[in-house]
């Protein structure tokens, strides 16, 4: 069977081929009904094949009845007798024969034009979707340009092997996924993670296939096959996605098979109905082949799936892979958000964020901490290290950890440190009220606290504190924002680390004190999702890995950052591929968009059904106009859905979004 990519492919090749003989038939029967209609004109109505007019007139209107009618009979008998279900086809064609029977063949006729037409236009309509995602193929290009011997051979992308050194130039697409080993320079990744400025990439950075290299030329080993990188999963998931049916979509299946029945049956005891009541049989039998057309359930049936699949396929341009209907309709209506401090809210990086001096000034303090932390490996030591590694400074010698208090170093010849409380009490030194009540400051708002010294005992003096601190990521304050202005009624914070750093954290954000929830095991990260899943939909956010449990518990599941990472794209309902919390109240507002547009078409579909049953059942509906009506309503339904396709955020982030207008905004096919 191949990749979902590849069964994707093959099936817009077999979609093309079904258009182009559908609107060929359509084109013969339209041919036929003019000819029909120009022999009726003429006068050939009756006068059989003795004259031109009743030659076009009969050979006309045969040729409607056969090019409309065959295919639809043939379909409709194949789901009858293979699949054991009743088809809207075998409606058209009953209608279309009664109408011939009591006389209005010209009726008839218009009726499977129509009906020819409709079924083409719904074709290609339904098949923009797949092309949407099919465009997402253009991305990858054929050939990689591997190195070699000292220059470059160019290889087909299928051939490149795992651990090979690939060259990508600048404005080149990067073919496999793969680590930076040499250059540096800016890279687009908006085709794969919806970034909207390029991401800077240097030695040991990850590349993704289907990027845009800018300015530099860039060296990359490859780290995955062409059939597993990050853009062919993203595809075969978007694909796998698209054939999975969404709660709205389930019904309107089950309720268009079931109201097929209900409708032959109820036409037939119209026709019994309006006999009873003494209308002429041809009239009767008349009415009853308008009612089986203007109560078919077409455009209740594909007004569900041409808003998903438009709605999935639209997502996965900006980066944001929907894994199905069932997630996108959800995700439309979460009541409460539940997130994860490290990695979601924060960058899971940390950074120095207070420098305090004491007697001495700020770039001396931290050149001076930067020395000593140079030879540790700890997180805060990194951060400080990373921060003070412009500013020069002296050397350090003779490095001693000392787990659990800090570090010890020779500068210049004299004993310097930077540690904890427990750092300063072992080496004797004295710390004053006024360190104390610093730190305490710092502690209190989520800082982790480092004190830089020098010497021991009496002799040893603290010359300042640095603050550490896990940083917050900028967009994520504006997007919880934006979510609660979208509707969402609870924003909760579920995290492992400490309270104090989890509530500065949540102050900064916007998060109330009594929604954050510190110290959880992973076990009660789940306990606590079931419990709020009581309250209404739920969405979980994180990372994808190690809070796979609660994303799994959760109404929908939200991993962040999932571009690469195999665990957060299997993990979850609905997966960002980058690490923009931006992108959450766009995907919040894609889905309540969807929402809304399943709603306006089963409301206008359900309504114009009705409407005309009435206007059959209580006078005399032209069969032709019911056909416009039936065919028409379904062609809006289905236009109404490709809006989608479209669909832009608003500038800033939050609310609905909106619809574009515009063709460019309509992936490529």
């Amino acid at each position: 069977m191949g990749t979902p990519a590849a069964r994707l492919a093959q099936e817009l090749t077999a979609d093309r081929v079904k258009v182009r003989r559908e609107l060929v038939l359509s084109g013969v029967t339209g041919v036929g009904l003019v000819a029909g209609l120009v022999g009726g004109w003429l006068g050939g109505e009756g006068a059989g094949l003795s004259t031109l007019a009743g030659a076009l007139w009969v050979g006309g209107f045969v040729v409607a009845y056969l090019a409309g009618g065959l295919p639809a009979t043939r379909d409709a008998l194949r789901r009858l007798f293979l699949k054991r279900k009743f088809s809207v086809d075998l409606l058209m064609v009953l209608a279309a024969v009664a109408a011939a029977l009591v006389g209005e063949v010209r009726d008839g006729a218009i009726l499977l034009f129509l009906f020819s037409l409709a079924e083409s236009l719904e074709s290609y309509a339904m098949g923009s979707t797949k092309r949407a995602v099919a465009s997402l193929m253009d991305l990858r290009p054929e050939t990689a340009n591997v190195v070699s011997g000292g220059g470059t051979t160019v290889v087909p992308v299928a051939d490149v092997q795992v651990g090979q050194v690939i060259l990508v130039r600048p404005g080149e697409r990067v073919p496999l996924d793969g680590v930076v080993v040499s250059g540096s320079g800016a890279v687009d990744q908006s085709p794969i993670t919806g970034e909207s400025v390029p991401v800077d990439k240097e030695p040991g950075s990850p590349m993704f296939a289907g990027a845009v290299n800018g300015n530099a030329v860039l060296e990359v080993r490859v780290t995955k096959p062409a059939s597993e990188s990050t853009l062919a999963r993203l595809i075969d998931l978007v694909t796998v996605a698209q054939s999975q049916r969404s709660p709205s979509q389930r019904f309107s299946d089950w309720f268009g098979q079931r109201y097929t029945v209900f409708v032959l049956t109820g036409s037939v005891a119209a026709l019994g109905a309006f006999l009873l009541l003494g209308l002429p049989q041809d009239e009767a039998l008349y009415r009853a082949a308008t009612l089986l057309v203007v109560a078919s359930p077409c455009a209740v049936v594909i007004s569900v799936p041409a808003a998903v699949l438009s709605a999935l396929a639209r997502s996965a341009r900006f980066g944001v892979l929907f894994k199905g209907g069932a997630a996108l309709e959800d995700f439309g209506n979460v009541d409460v958000l539940a997130v994860d401090k490290t990695g979601t809210l924060t960058e899971a990086r940390m950074r120095v964020t207070d420098v305090v001096p004491l007697g001495t000034s700020r770039e001396s303090l931290m050149a001076l901490a930067a020395a000593v932390e140079r030879g540790s490996e700890h997180p805060v030591a990194k951060a400080i290290t990373e921060a003070g590694a412009d500013l020069g400074g002296p050397r350090a010698e003779e490095v001693v950890s000392i787990p659990g208090k800090g570090i010890r170093a020779d500068v210049d010849g004299t004993l310097h440190w930077a540690g904890n409380m427990k750092m300063a009490a072992e080496l004797g030194v004295t710390v004053s009220d006024e360190v104390r009540e610093a730190a305490a400051r710092l502690e209190a708002s989520g800082r982790t606290v480092t004190l830089v010294g020098r010497g021991a005992g009496d002799g040893g003096a603290v010359l300042g504190l640095v603050g550490v601190a896990d940083a917050v990521r900028p967009s994520a304050a504006g997007a919880l924002q934006a979510l609660r202005e979208a509707g969402v009624k609870r924003v909760v914070m579920m995290t492992g680390d400490n309270p104090t750093t989890a509530r500065a954290v949540a102050a900064e954000v916007g998060i109330r004190p009594d929604e954050v929830h510190a110290e959880l095991l992973p076990t009660e990260k789940v306990e606590l999702v079931a419990k709020l899943a009581r309250t209404g939909t739920v969405a979980f956010v994180g990372d994808g890995i190690n809070d796979a449990g609660a994303l799994a518990a959760a109404s929908v599941g939200v991993a962040m950052g999932a571009a690469g990472t195999d665990a957060a794209l299997e993990a979850a309902d609905v997966a960002l591929l980058s690490n923009d919390l931006e992108r959450l109240p766009e995907a919040h507002a894609l889905a309540r968009t969807a929402n809304g547009v399943i709603k306006q078409n089963l409301f206008f579909a359900l309504g114009i059904m009705a409407l005309m049953v009435v206007f059959t059942l209580l006078g005399r509906l032209p069969l032709p106009l019911g056909v416009l009506g039936h065919e028409g309503g379904t062609i809006l339904v289905v236009l109404n859905g490709l809006r989608l396709l479209a669909w832009r955020p608003r500038t800033g982030g939050g609310g609905r979004g909106r619809l574009a207008d515009a063709p460019a905004a309509v992936p490529a096919a």
